[in-house]
Formats: C-alpha cells, sequence, structure tokens
C-alpha cells in the first residue's frame, strides 16, 4: 500500500513523521510519568491511577491524567468530570478538561460527548493512533507527573504507551489472591520485555474491617502482593483495605472529596504517595546501587555480567554438580538482557569451575557447596553466592539484583 495523500498535500508519512517530533517536544516538558496497569480487570486499577492523580494534585504538584483504556473507559465518571475540552490561548490545538487547576484529564469518553455508552470497536492500529493523539495532539500544560491509566492486560494499550514514552515506569495493581497474582507475574514479564522500569507493586482489596467488631478479615488471601514483590525483586508500596465508602464515592464521582477523610484507606493511599514520590525522585534505581554496593565490595566489573545458575526442572537445582543444565543469564547495568541454557560436562572436582569460567560467568547462584568447591569458583574468578531457594534463573537473579534475594544457609550434601 502507498501512504497516500492527505488534503493539505502532506504524505501519510511525513505526517507521523510529525506527529513523533510533537510527542517528543510534548514529553520533555513533563517530568515524571507513571503508567497503572494490572494484569486483570476488577483489581481497582482506575480507582488507584485516579486517587493517585488526586492525591499528587493536593500535594501542589501539576498533574495530568491519561485515561487510555478505549474500550472500558471508567475516570470520567469516577472523578464526575463534567464539560469538554478546554480552549488553548497558544495553539489551535485543544486543551485536556480541567478537574482542579492543577489536574487535567484526557478520555475517550470525553470526546464522545453525550454518546457515552456507545461500544469502541477498534482494531489495533486505530487504538494505537488515538494514544498517539492523546499527547501529541492536545496541548497539556508543563507538568510534574503524567498518570497513565491503562486497561487490564499487556496489549496494545500498554505496548503503545511503552514504545511512545520510553521513559515511562509502571505501576502494577493486584490483589493478593492467586488467580490476580498469576496475571501480575505477566504484566511483570511484559514489562521488563519491553525495558520499562517497574515502580512497585499496590496490592489492592488486601482485607476488610467488620463494622460491627472491628476485626480484620482477609477476604481474599494475605500476603500475596508482599510474597510477589519480595520473588520478583520488587518494592510493594502499600496495601489497601477494602471500603465501602471508596466504592459509593467512585460510583458517585465524587473521588475527589474522600482524600479529605480520615479512613484506613485514604491513610495507607498517602503512604504509597509517598513511597512512589520518593522513588520517582530517586538518581538511581535499587538495583543500580546493588551493583555499585558489589562492585566496590567485589572489584567486579558489574557493567556486563554473566550469573549462573545450576537447573533441574526450570528450576534452581540443590546442588550444583547435580544440575541437568546451566542458566547463563546476562545481565547489564542491574538488567537482564537474555538467558542461554548449557548442558555441563561431568561433574568432576575442578571440572565445573573451569567451564563457566570459560562460559564467560562471573557470578554462580547455588543451592548447596562444599569449601573446596567455592575455593575453585574463587581461584577461577567466580563469586560464589549459596543458600538460594528453588527458583526460575530469571526470579533468582532479578532477586539477587535487586538485593532482595531469600538465602536459608549452605546447604552441602558433601
Amino acid at each position: 500500500m502507498s501512504d497516500g495523500n492527505s488534503s493539505c498535500g502532506i504524505s501519510k508519512k511525513d505526517q507521523m513523521e510529525i506527529q513523533d517530533v510533537e510527542i517528543k517536544e510534548r514529553l520533555s516538558h513533563i517530568k515524571n510519568k507513571i503508567l497503572v496497569m494490572s494484569g486483570k480487570g476488577g483489581v481497582g486499577k482506575s480507582s488507584v491511577a485516579a486517587f493517585l492523580s488526586i492525591a499528587l494534585a493536593k500535594k501542589g504538584f501539576n498533574v495530568g491524567l491519561m485515561d487510555v483504556d478505549l474500550h472500558g473507559p471508567s475516570i470520567p465518571r469516577m472523578l464526575g468530570l463534567k464539560g469538554g475540552l478546554s480552549p488553548s490561548s497558544n495553539t489551535e490545538k485543544p486543551g485536556p478538561v480541567f478537574f482542579m487547576p492543577n489536574l487535567q484529564v484526557i478520555s475517550i469518553e470525553v470526546l464522545l460527548g453525550d454518546n457515552k455508552d456507545v461500544a469502541t470497536i477498534w482494531r489495533g492500529p486505530l487504538k494505537i493512533g488515538v494514544i498517539k493523539q492523546f499527547i501529541s495532539d492536545i496541548e497539556w500544560p508543563d507538568l510534574d507527573y503524567l498518570i497513565i491509566d491503562s486497561p487490564p492486560g499487556t496489549g496494545d494499550e500498554p505496548l503503545t504507551v511503552a514504545q511512545t514514552i520510553p521513559d515511562a515506569k509502571a505501576l502494577i495493581v493486584t490483589t493478593p489472591q492467586e488467580i490476580s497474582l498469576a496475571d501480575v507475574r505477566k504484566s511483570i514479564n511484559f514489562c521488563r520485555q519491553v525495558k520499562m522500569n517497574i515502580l512497585g507493586l499496590v496490592e489492592n482489596m488486601s482485607g476488610f474491617q467488620c463494622p460491627h467488631c472491628g476485626e480484620d478479615i482477609d477476604i481474599f488471601k494475605t500476603n500475596g502482593g508482599q510474597l510477589m514483590a519480595q520473588k520478583e525483586g520488587l518494592k510493594l508500596l502499600g496495601s489497601l483495605p477494602l471500603d465501602p465508602e471508596v466504592v459509593r464515592r467512585g460510583d458517585a464521582g465524587e473521588l475527589v472529596e474522600l482524600t479529605d477523610i480520615q479512613i484506613p484507606f485514604v491513610q495507607e493511599f498517602n503512604k504509597i504517595v509517598e513511597h512512589a514520590e520518593g522513588l520517582m525522585n530517586k538518581d538511581t534505581t535499587a538495583s543500580v546501587s546493588k551493583l555499585e554496593t558489589i562492585k566496590k565490595e567485589k572489584e567486579i566489573d558489574m557493567a556486563k555480567v554473566i550469573i549462573a545458575v545450576p537447573t533441574v526442572g526450570g528450576k534452581l537445582c540443590a546442588h550444583f554438580g547435580h544440575c541437568e543444565q546451566f542458566a547463563l543469564v546476562e545481565t547489564e547495568d542491574g538488567e537482564i538482557k537474555g538467558t542461554s541454557m548449557q548442558t555441563p560436562p561431568p561433574h568432576e572436582p575442578g571440572v565445573l569451575p573451569k567451564w563457566l569460567h570459560e562460559q564467560g560467568a562471573n557470578i554462580i547462584l547455588a543451592g548447596g557447596m562444599g569449601s573446596r568447591a567455592q575455593d575453585l569458583f574463587t581461584q577461577n574468578g567466580i563469586q560464589v553466592i549459596t543458600g538460594a531457594l528453588a527458583d526460575s534463573p530469571e526470579s533468582l537473579v532479578n532477586q539477587y539484583l535487586s538485593n532482595s534475594l531469600i538465602t536459608e544457609g549452605n546447604v552441602c550434601d558433601h
């Protein structure tokens, strides 16, 4: 197919190039970008995005809230948003809708006018175009924060955000039960594949306080978000309890009034905002800090490191000499770049350390290892970490890089 020409004589290719320039220019005036996402629907992702935007605005920041859930936009109704796009005094482009003096919002529902219940039946290319237009064709003011509410899953919308806003950081919302956590793992892997930094996890619906007796009831299990964060080497920013008042205010479009009510949900959310604000302002991530610490202590050049993990059945083998394969996980500046599986030579004293050295390994994560074997690895320039638990190689390496690796001592069968 040819590019074709528009009515004003500009080819489609030129239009796309102009749009890319406009997007880059607009994003340069936005300090922090946060993509709020979830693995599945019904976990309160949009509520978190809306409340985060309001809380940051009430702290005095200039905030933009962009709802890219094109099939099920809920932000305008949660906020009770009235009116349409704002006229711009500087350009011909319209501005987003003012919700507060320092909080502006854009959503597909705003553009639908009175047809808010009409289904948007769009394929990927059209959705991608709309999301880009939300940035390039809307006259956003200079912002401290742009909060982006994405639909559940790992489809076109979050992928477009990742590609269009490469410095966005993900805030992933989950609930404690396993079915939600399983989908969250997909979101985490998605972020790592597209090289999007993860700000942290928020566990919603973590418990319910009985209004009659005051007892805390764990409706959807407990500590699921905390365990997931530890396993994946991420931060749990906070756990939000279930509260009927939050539901009522959201349904009534009165979410903004909730910030002034002293209930456990609001108190915990304020802590989440403080954590997120602090993390966004850090110059380096926890993984980079970990790498610098290791580099100083072990004198290892951590710019590019290969971490060896002995495996059996896809998980860490309790003893490196009995493994089926070694996973050689390549990392660069605290991020996994790739994994290769290698079958080792027969286990004999001194053979595996020399072989792994030849493969370029710098570190080995092991369950148990005798002192003699550790000496041999050290002599071959390989740092030894023992006591790791049975898990996938990538998960263990991410835990190690983020300084959250859980070990249980050196269990050795020699």
